[in-house]
């Protein structure tokens, strides 16, 4: 499974949902359909896709109504985070179908958010390399927890939360050169003016 496939399976929010419902509990395409308020042949089908990309494994097959149902499980996502682990190659394209997906995926989560403890941060800065592999990792470490803990909807003494976090390192460009003439169409602003008539010294 190629980087650009596994890219492509997550580029869905419903699929993204299925991810998270999946992490604190196994469920057919019937049971997460429910859950999520889809049908269930929509969920048996993303779950397919997501079964393909190895993010998701049948972990239980039972006999449901003389038939046989599937539940999946998603696993990955829980486990202990090492940032020197090898990435496959990157997919500008399957990058961007991701992003497009997470964008959607948390304008709706934004609209149910309610108060309680919470984050928002956002920063593109230059910072020492070996900080920033510390703060990867530590942020990784911080994700893995969160998915270990996830339970099954509704627990008793448990509530709904949210993460998106999306670390990267960027491209170093150069300063932009200023232009002699830039400006120089514009009006100046030497601050405030009165432009009220004055009257005639006496």
């Amino acid at each position: 499974m190629s980087r650009l496939d596994e890219l492509r399976a997550t580029a869905h929010p419903l699929r993204l949902r299925l991810l998270s419902l999946l992490t604190g509990a196994a469920m057919s395409a019937a049971e997460a359909g429910r859950e999520l308020g889809v049908s269930q042949a929509a969920a048996s089908y993303h779950l397919r896709v997501l079964e393909r990309a190895r993010l998701v494994r049948v972990v239980e097959i039972v006999r449901l109504r003389g038939g046989e149902a599937k539940r999946y499980r998603h696993e990955s996502s829980s486990r202990r985070y090492d940032p020197d682990a090898h990435l496959p190659d990157r997919s500008r394209e399957g990058e961007a179908e991701y992003v497009e997906a997470l964008i959607e995926e948390l304008r709706r989560r934004a609209a149910q958010r309610v108060d309680g403890p919470a984050l928002s941060t956002d920063a593109e800065l230059w910072v020492d390399p070996v900080l920033w592999r510390r703060i990867v990792r530590h942020v990784g470490e911080a994700s893995a927890l969160l998915h270990a803990a996830a339970q099954p909807p509704r627990t008793p003494g448990t509530r709904p939360v949210s993460m998106t976090a999306a670390l990267f390192p960027v491209h170093s460009s150069p300063p932009r050169a200023t232009s002699p003439t830039a400006g120089a169409d514009r009006p100046r602003d030497d601050g405030p003016r009165n432009d009220a008539p004055r009257s005639p010294a006496r």
